[in-house]
Formats: structure tokens, sequence, C-alpha cells
């Protein structure tokens, strides 16, 4: 029976706790075991949090036979990204630069979720100090794709969708800076939520651009995101029953979001758009000349706030990072302090003006990523490959980071491809109700 336990979502994982058909030892213990002999486990996880994991379980078994269960999540192990600091366990943020560093206290997110049941299976690899798409990173460890063992499995939260994509765990928790939560869901045919800037806390978490960094599920559906979402907030989930697509309008951005789409990410968006119309739905064509605006911010924007917070620790012993990941931090010192201020300056107004052109749409739609998972082994020889295709990862995404959003990442019928939907900031209720209404259009 419990070779079945490692692909089912984590909300029926839960609903069989509760039934009394799982108990939470014995399903931390199947992944526990999975991740022990699994081929691809430390390419996966950084480091387990074993006795931590068999600790919270125990609790949540004693709880589930008493009926005192704190939620649907309560006794369901969930993976965490090495940027989530966990009391007395490593949290190195992918990086030689923070090796050893061993925090005294949990992240805040970790001790809600932990509050409300969750079970800490351990930390997963990411993107060096999460500054790149691809999930490429030759100083600790790179992540395999699920639909391609020859290439990267997204990044900066990379082990993340590794961890749920190969049943190493039933959701992970990640952070979305540019793209971070979102690209290897979608690259891992999975569901990921990024949260809008300042919705959960984060402290506790290693930054890299504070005021773009977000936290956020990747998980196996929409109403794994929402109960997870309620885990971290310690608030009742959102209720995604009765959830329709019918007379819903909504906008497929052009602007940027459809040039230069490799053919199979341009095939899944067509298909997903036709079968959200036949669900009810009203697209429309949506040109938004602020976000090609906004992407010429983006570069001086977020490597001058990474270098600005990394600069004095990478600078001690520059050599322990991969050169590629040292380039993109330094090319920060090249923005001016003035160009920087101007520039969240002027991102404010076309936030505004993206604010009164996206009004009267329920949500706007865009691929997640127009391009697949590039090889690894041509990314760590071809530089311009690299560089051309870290940008392309991140470039459809940063658009909702950029403009302050919150975005709902959905597979599609073709492989490694997603469809994001977005919505207003704070509007993450009804975010994951348009996007329950949306998977079930896309299955």
């Amino acid at each position: 029976m419990s070779g079945t336990w490692f692909h089912m979502t984590a909300a029926d994982l839960g609903r069989e706790i509760g039934k009394g058909r799982i108990n939470p030892v014995e399903l931390t213990e199947a992944f526990l075991d999975r991740i022990e002999t699994h081929p691809l486990a430390p390419r996966v996880y950084a480091r387990m949090t074993e006795t931590r994991a068999r600790g919270e379980a125990m609790g949540a078994a004693t709880r589930a036979k008493q009926g005192f269960r704190r939620g649907l999540l309560d006794g369901v192990p969930i993976s965490w990204k090495d940027l989530f600091d966990t009391a007395g366990v490593a949290t190195e943020a992918g990086s030689a630069l923070l090796r050893g560093r061993t925090p005294d206290r949990d992240a805040a997110v970790l001790e809600q979720a932990t509050l409300a049941g969750t079970v800490c299976l351990g930390k997963t690899h990411m993107s060096e100090l999460a500054f790149s798409g691809l999930g490429m990173n030759p100083v600790t460890a790179s992540p395999p794709c699920l639909n391609d063992d020859k290439a990267v499995s997204g990044g900066s939260s990379s082990g993340a969708a590794a961890s749920v994509a190969f049943g190493l765990a039933p959701a992970a928790i990640g952070s979305d800076t540019g793209g971070s939560v979102r690209i290897p869901a979608a690259w891992n045919d999975l569901v990921g939520l990024k949260t809008t800037s300042g919705l959960l806390p984060l402290d506790g978490v290693v930054p890299l651009c504070e005021r773009f960094d977000t936290i956020g599920p990747l998980a196996h559906s929409v109403e794994d995101c929402a109960l997870l979402l309620g885990a971290l907030q310690s608030a009742p989930p959102v209720d995604l029953t009765g959830a329709e697509l019918g007379g819903a309008r909504i906008a497929v951005l052009e602007t940027v979001a459809l040039d230069d789409m490799r053919q199979a990410p341009a095939k899944g968006f067509d298909d997903a758009c036709a079968r959200l119309t036949r669900a009810g739905a009203r697209l429309e064509r949506l040109a938004a000349p602020e976000v090609a605006e906004a992407m010429g911010l983006a570069a001086a924007l977020f490597t001058a706030e990474a270098y600005g917070i990394w600069r004095d620790t990478i600078e001690t012993a520059p050599e322990k990072m991969f050169s590629r990941i040292l380039e993109r931090f330094r090319s920060g010192a090249q923005v001016a302090a003035t160009d920087y201020v101007a520039g969240w300056r002027r991102l404010e107004v076309l936030r505004r003006q993206w604010v009164a052109r996206t009004s009267g749409f329920d949500a706007v739609i865009l691929p997640t990523s127009p391009i697949l998972p590039p090889q690894a082994d041509r990314l760590m020889t071809d530089n311009d490959y690299y560089v051309t295709e870290n940008l392309l990862a991140l470039r459809n995404t940063r658009i909702g980071n950029l403009m302050g959003l919150c975005v709902l990442t959905l597979p599609t019928s073709q492989p490694s491809c997603g469809i994001s939907i977005m919505a207003p900031a704070f509007q993450e209720g009804r975010l994951l109700r348009l996007g329950a209404a949306a998977e079930r259009a896309l299955q």
C-alpha cells in the first residue's frame, strides 16, 4: 500500500490519515526510507531532518488517534528549500559561502507550518544563493528534471520541485524572487504558487532581493497549494468548492510574453487556451507597453539589491562561488544608486498603469516559460548558451514579480510546459479558485 503514497497529493494523504487508513509515523518512515534508497535523492536533498520528522509524525499520530487533528495536512511530510532556517540544522542556501551556517530557530513560516502539523522531511538543494532560474549548481548539486535526465530541473527551487516530482515528498516549500517557484514547477509538471510580496513573513529566510522575495508551495494540485498556503499563514485554507471558469474574462498577455517562443511551450499554451475557452472562459488579447518598459528596469533592480545584500560575504571568498553566479552578482556593482532609486520610482508608476489596464479582467495568462529545460552539460561548457537560456527561462515569470502580482503555474498537455495565471496583489484566494477551475479544464 505504501508504494501508492509517493505520488498521492498531500490533500489525499491527509484525508487518508483522517480516515485512519494511514498512520503519520508509517507515512513519514516510508518517505524517509525511499529517500535513503533512491538513487537520485543525493541530488535532491541537501540534508535530512530525520529526528525532527519522526517526532513530529508521532505527535500527529497521537492527535489523529485522539480526534484532535490540526487540519487536513496534520501528519503530512513536506520538504523545505535550503534557505529556510531550521533550528539546529545547517541552512546554507546552496552556497559554500554559508557552509556550516546553523540557525538557532526556525523560519517564521516553518514555525507556522509545524504548528499546522506538517512534518519536516529535510532541506532541498537549490541554485546558489537563489540567483538563477536554471537549477544548475556545481558547488552543491544540480537536481534532475522529471522529463529529461540530461536537462536541469529549473531554479532556484530546483530540489523542491524534484522532491515532489520524483515522489520524495508529497509537497515542498520554495521561494520565488523572479520565477524560482514557477520555473521548476512548470519544468517538472507541477503546480506552483508565487505569493504576493509581503503576504508571508521572510523572517528566517536567507534573502536574495528582499523587495522581490516571496514564499510559495510546489505540489501536485491546486488544492495542495491552497492547503499549504493556509498552513504557512496559520489561516483557514481557501475554499475551492464550486469554482468555475464560466463567464471569467481572462487576458492573454501579448507584450513580451509570447516573443521567441519555442515550439513545445507554444503548443502547450495554445492548447491550454483552447481548453479554457471550451470551459467557458472569455479570452481576450492584451497589449501592455508598461511590461516592456519594466523588463528594461529588471536587471538593474534585481542585481543591485542582490549584490548590496551579499557583497561583503561574497568578496571575502569569491573563489568559492560558481563563476557564472558570481558574475551575475557582481554586475550589480555597476548600477548607480541614483539609477536604482529612479528605477523603483518608475516601476511603481508602471505597476499602477498595469492595475488600471487589467482591472476589468479576472486574470491574465501567459506561458510560464518560453523554453524547455536546457541541457545541463551544454550549460557548463557554452557560456553564451548559459546566458541566453537563463534570461529566457526567467523572462515571463519576472513579469509577475515586477508587477507585484500573485501567480499560479499549472501543467499543460506538453511535458515541462506550464501556463501561468496572474492576479492582483493579495488576491491569492481568487487566484486559487480560478486555478482550481482551470486545473480541471486542463486535465
